[in-house]
């Protein structure tokens, strides 16, 4: 199972560089973890920046991978993931605490991940 982040998702939608790296790493949608939070995260950065349609179209297509609510136990996890040595925010803790849950591996664009097990950190390529 793979856990594709929401820094990940918007670099493939836009079709960045660092997009392009990722599509290959991309997992089949019975492999690809959706935690509820990305859904919102996209929701929202998509609305915002491409319009309603298209952001129903990419949620439309998340429910087709493995959607994950967070649950006391998630909610739990990130909570201990949000105190420690990484001090991670809310949202990253909640993503990587279900990337654990479910045995899976995190793709990601996002620094605050970068050092972390089962991580695959792809860096932004800069304009």
């Amino acid at each position: 199972m793979r856990l594709v982040d929401t820094s990940a998702w918007i670099e493939w939608l836009t079709d960045s560089p660092a997009g392009r790296v990722l599509a290959a790493d991309l997992p089949l949608s019975d492999q690809w973890l959706v935690p509820t939070i990305v859904q919102l995260e996209l929701a929202k950065w998509l609305t915002r920046e491409v319009g309603e349609d298209k952001a129903d179209q990419v949620i439309a297509f998340t429910e087709t991978c493995v959607v994950v609510d967070l649950d006391t136990a998630i909610a739990l996890a990130a909570a201990a993931l949000c105190g420690g040595q990484r001090k991670l925010a809310t949202a990253d803790a909640v993503v990587y605490a279900t990337a654990q849950a479910h045995d899976a591996d995190l793709l990601t664009c996002d620094r605050h991940f970068e050092g972390l097990p089962r991580v695959r950190f792809v860096q932004k390529q800069r304009a």
